[in-house]
């Protein structure tokens, strides 16, 4: 019964039905409760207007109700409406059950009749707030609907079976347990109430007072109200409109709506109707009866899975932790031998400082000693003797240039540690399936003619052999870090082209591809090489490298955009991610999608405003450079900052080599990136800017930009380096 309950509430007030009506959706609905969420309607939107009119539903919706006709003569006149022309602009409420509540478009007038029963507002509208469908009332209002005096009787049923001891009605805050009932008034009151409320005298001392549990079993006994038409309220139901499917009255089959639709005995339909219901609870039963035994099961699988869990886990870890053991005596052994190779260099360094040191104090002592004879004024003495010292002389100099000063030992270990292996078993280390699983894909092809570079960024493509009968699930593409160190994947999926971003300039890069199913992985592909920037050069290579498949020249310049995903919230892009402004007074940082390590590079940005004279930023950045302050503040950029009449370098809150000259709305600063000489050069309107900024540039370094609210720029790329520069550069 306790499940039964929400059946019982009402979906507005939450509370359990109080003369419930059955709107033509077949929800249900307090009568005090659809007075309250009436919404009274435009004129234009009224039933009589449409029909007078013929127009239809409004183009507006309100609130996302269904768009249905809004009138019609088979349905009593009730429709679904989709709309009107002023919609009102309360927002609706929600109910204790959440669903929505539309509150009414002006208060209700002043009656003497009950709320309920009081007559509603002319062109009045009410939306089911289960299922939102929006009805407009004809002019009987509410009591145009039916009553569900069986959903009545359900409710008093439950309440009786719920209440263990009968509670006064009328007090205010905690009920109190009732001493007697009232058969005419049909009230439970306690003694305090029923001296106050219910007097014995006057007209009250004719009414017959029971105890509790006799009133209630009278109110179980009591004849329930009959169901009357809605059409003729005086008349009770006696027939059953089979086409309507609603019970009618003998004055709907002579002069109303449902004179010429098929009618039958409202006894007979009843008993029809309570048959086919308990054959289809039936069904229903059979199934809740199998979803009982459904959850059983499923309860017991958790507790299974979790036992299970628990022993699996216990398992795993204990494998890991014998690989990991196993691991870390491998890595003590091999740093034994890191450790008696770096004894050894160290002994022969040293030895070989020992030997040199005193090998200088001799040289040295012989120097002074030479120099002191060469003062003696002795001519005979000096000649005595100086045959000797210079064939000793002689004979020390040859000594230093026997390889003496060559280093023994070289400072690199002769090492090399090969984890490939491991670390690919690592990757491949998974669960045996107890089943038989299908084989591994075949290795996949690499498509050399769909293989390309351009800038900075490769793109390759590969298939599956032809007669590869093994379906892959997805590909693993690796490259390296460009100077030939380990292999790192940079894209796992379905697809068979891929496109690799961010690669650096004029550097040579080592690609392959393996599939994967559920089984496993195939063997790499072989391995195709590429080289960014000034050339692209695809060779595939089994062990030797050989074989030559093409060669495809590009332009040494480099496309790329502003980057909003590394730059500070308050820049503001447009035209592309090529133009750049603010929304601060503040300087704030933004920096190019491209990074640049080798080559040389050149990019203009155009000033196309400058308010107030403020002083933008241009230069390059490390990728953690502090995106909230001018550019050159910290030690991870290096920049010119710029003026209307003059510039400054700066590096690490270090202004250097102030420069007359300044920039103007349509100016054009110039960036100048030579990893060739190490050097940053700025340019304004195509002249250089001072001396070189900055020397020793090496790393990786993104194009960058600091302005605040007073300045919008755009960037241009893909520029060839200045002649004047390249000719100079060529002198040099």
């Amino acid at each position: 019964m306790e499940e039964m309950e929400e059946e019982l509430k009402c979906p507005v007030c939450g509370s359990f039905y109080r003369e419930p009506i059955i709107l033509p959706c077949s929800h249900n609905i307090c009568q005090a409760c659809a007075r309250n969420i009436l919404v009274q309607t435009p004129e234009s939107e009224s039933p009589q207007s449409r029909r007078a009119s013929g127009s239809g539903v409004s183009d507006y919706d309100y609130l996302d109700l269904d768009k249905m006709s809004l009138y019609s003569e088979a349905d009593s006149g009730y429709g679904s409406y989709g709309g009107f022309a002023s919609a009102p602009t309360t927002p609706c409420q929600k109910s204790p059950n959440g669903v929505r509540v539309f509150p009414p478009a002006m208060p209700p007038p002043a009656t003497h009749l009950s709320p309920a029963l009081a007559s509603v507002p002319r062109n009045s509208c009410i939306t089911c707030p289960q299922c939102h469908r929006s009805l407009i009332l004809d002019d009987r209002g509410l009591r145009g609907f039916p009553k569900n005096r069986v959903l009545e009787g359900v409710i008093d049923r439950y309440q009786q079976s719920k209440a263990a001891a009968l509670k006064c009605q009328l007090c205010e805050k905690a009920p109190k347990e009732a001493t007697v009932m009232c058969e005419q008034c049909d009230v439970f009151y306690c003694d305090p109430c029923r001296l106050r409320c219910h007097p014995p005298r006057g007209p009250l001392a004719k009414h017959r007072l029971v105890p509790p549990a006799q009133g209630r079993v009278s109110r179980r006994l009591s004849p329930r109200k009959v169901s009357t038409c809605t059409d003729h309220e005086l008349e009770n139901h006696s027939m059953y409109c089979v086409q309507c499917k609603m019970p009618v009255c003998y004055q709907c089959l002579e002069e109303g709506k449902h004179s010429s639709h098929e009618v039958k005995a409202l006894g007979a339909m009843w008993k029809l109707h309570k048959s086919q219901l308990s054959q289809a609870l039936n069904g229903l039963s059979d199934r809740a009866k199998e979803a009982k035994e459904f959850l059983v099961q499923l309860r017991n699988m958790v507790q299974q899975i979790q036992e299970n869990s628990v022993e699996f886990e216990a398992c795993l870890v204990a494998q890991c932790d014998a690989l990991i053991d196993a691991l870390n005596r491998r890595k003590a052994q091999l740093l034994a031998r890191v450790n008696k190779e770096h004894e050894h260099k160290l002994k022969v360094v040293r030895d070989q400082i020992s030997h040199c040191t005193v090998k200088l104090r001799q040289t040295t002592g012989l120097m002074e000693y030479c120099l002191e004879v060469i003062k003696e004024n002795d001519p005979s003495g000096f000649l005595q003797i100086s045959d000797a010292l210079i064939r000793r002389v002689h004979l020390t100099e040859d000594q230093w240039g026997k390889g003496t000063l060559t280093p023994r030992m070289t400072t690199d270990f002769d090492l090399s540690l090969d984890n490939s292996p491991l670390l690919q078993s690592i990757h491949q280390l998974d669960f045996v399936q107890m089943k038989a699983s299908p084989p591994v894909p075949a290795t996949p092809i690499l498509q050399l003619e769909d293989c390309c570079t351009h800038n900075n960024s490769a793109t390759l493509s590969w298939k599956q052999p032809p007669l590869s009968t093994v379906p892959a699930e997805g590909y693993i593409l690796e490259l390296d870090d460009g100077n030939g160190g380990q292999f790192r994947e940079v894209y796992v999926g379905k697809e068979t082209m891929c496109t690799v971003d961010g690669l650096h300039f004029n550097s040579t890069y080592n690609a392959r591809i393996k599939a994967f199913n559920k089984t496993g992985v195939s063997q790499y592909s072989k391995t195709l090489v590429l080289q960014t920037s000034e050339g692209c050069n695809f060779e595939t290579q089994s062990a030797s490298y050989s074989q030559l498949v093409d060669i495809k020249k590009l332009l040494a310049v480099a496309w790329f955009a502003f980057d909003p995903g590394s730059a500070h919230s308050d820049i503001i892009f447009s035209n592309d991610n090529l133009t750049v402004t603010c929304s601060s007074y503040d300087d704030r940082v933004v920096l190019g999608k491209t990074g640049f390590s080798k080559g040389v590079h050149y990019w203009e940005l155009t000033v196309d405003r400058y308010d107030n004279h403020p002083d933008p930023a241009f230069g390059v950045a490390r990728i953690d450079v502090m995106k909230d302050v001018m550019l050159g503040k910290d030690d991870k950029a290096w920049a010119m900052y710029v003026d209307n009449n003059r510039s400054w370098f700066m590096h690490n809150n270090s202004h250097t080599n102030r420069t007359e000259g300044g920039i103007t709305k349509g100016a054009t600063i110039g960036v100048l990136l030579d990893f060739n000489r190490k050097t940053l050069t700025f340019f304004i309107n195509d002249e250089q800017q001072g001396p070189i900024a900055f020397e020793n540039v090496e790393g990786l370094f993104f194009p960058a930009v600091s302005l605040n609210r007073n300045v919008q720029v755009t960037l241009r790329t893909g520029l060839q380096v200045p002649d004047f520069y390249s000719s100079r550069a060529s002198i040099a």
